[in-house]
């Protein structure tokens, strides 16, 4: 027989542990017919809640109900690489304990798997119940990652993948620390069909990205995957020293034409005040890669475990 994976990243769905186990479950009655088991992996990315209590509770009526804890809030990149590392099946499927990833969609996955799909992957066509302002600039952030980056990110791409081992083994095999999973997906490759469904709403509590969390997100995948800022930081040093020079030029020209080359010091203040905010934006995403490179060169863990059951 084979076994089916099915990783859950969870911090602080106390509330969604239940209704998502018996959500799947009901979903799942495909998996006698194909000879497949199950293990459920929740990971617990610290949560402060009663997310443990509840994922112990199943665990004692279904042995097949694992629990991977941490001893604090990692992220849910290092849930999921967790999860992938934990994980034991032949298949591996991803999933949001929100229920906002609906496990109904997994019998269509599996069959795709079956015509030899390496990956299923979902994404929404819309994004209902979400902030517009939130929705605007995640649609502008997959159109600037897929002009800046080789590697394909598909716009309104869900983490919730049905995997074949290999691929699973694929992107274990990239042990970065700074992770960013929808870029990690696109760069190992491998034949992967996409299914699109509605955006479905949370069960129960609230999303745990704010917007900031999302920026900050944002950034993390552009500097993972693309050096083109950093191309961008270098052209505009050339262009600002061209620059420089015309005006020196001009200035000794009006010096010579006019005597006159002190005329103008308020634009003079605004292209000090220009330059020196370029400069520190070049300096910025120097810093951001340089960053990634510290947290890279330390070698920490990408996460530490305090309870595994």
């Amino acid at each position: 027989m084979s076994l089916l994976s099915v990783i859950v990243p969870c911090y602080n769905e106390e509330e969604n542990i239940a209704d998502f186990y018996h959500e799947l479950l009901k979903n799942g009655s495909f998996l006698e017919e194909k000879r497949i088991e199950l293990e459920i992996l929740y990971i617990d990315d610290g949560s402060k809640d009663g997310t443990v209590a509840e994922v112990k509770k199943l665990r004692a009526e279904d042995e097949r109900v694992h629990l991977l804890s941490f001893s604090r809030n990692f992220g849910k990149e290092a849930a999921i690489y967790a999860g992938l590392q934990k994980s034991k099946g032949d298949y591996v499927v991803l999933m949001d304990a929100d229920l906002q990833d609906p496990p109904a969609l997994l019998p269509e996955m599996y069959s795709y798997i079956e015509q030899g799909y390496d990956s299923v992957a979902t994404r929404r066509v819309t994004r209902k119940g979400e902030p517009v302002v939130r929705s605007f600039f995640a649609r502008l952030f997959y159109r600037l990652m897929n002009h800046i980056s080789k590697t394909e990110i598909v716009d309104g791409a869900r983490d919730y993948r049905l995997m074949t081992r290999q691929v699973v083994d694929a992107i274990l095999s990239m042990t970065e620390y700074n992770r960013f999973t929808k870029g990690i997906f696109g760069w190992v490759g491998f034949e992967t069909k996409w299914l699109e469904f509605e955006n479905v709403e949370r069960k129960k509590g609230e999303t745990k990205w704010s917007f900031w969390k999302l920026f900050l997100y944002s950034i993390d995948g552009i500097t993972a995957f693309s050096t083109v800022p950093l191309a961008i930081a270098s052209i505009m040093g050339v262009v600002f020293c061209f620059v420089a020079f015309l005006l020196i030029a001009v200035t000794i020209i009006r010096k010579l034409l006019f005597g006159d080359p002190t005329s103008g010091w308020p634009s003079l203040v605004c292209i000090i005040s220009l330059i020196s905010g370029v400069q520190l934006f070049c300096l910025g995403i120097v810093g951001q890669y340089l960053s990634k490179t510290y947290m890279e060169v330390k070698r920490r863990p990408v996460y530490l475990v305090k309870e595994d059951i």
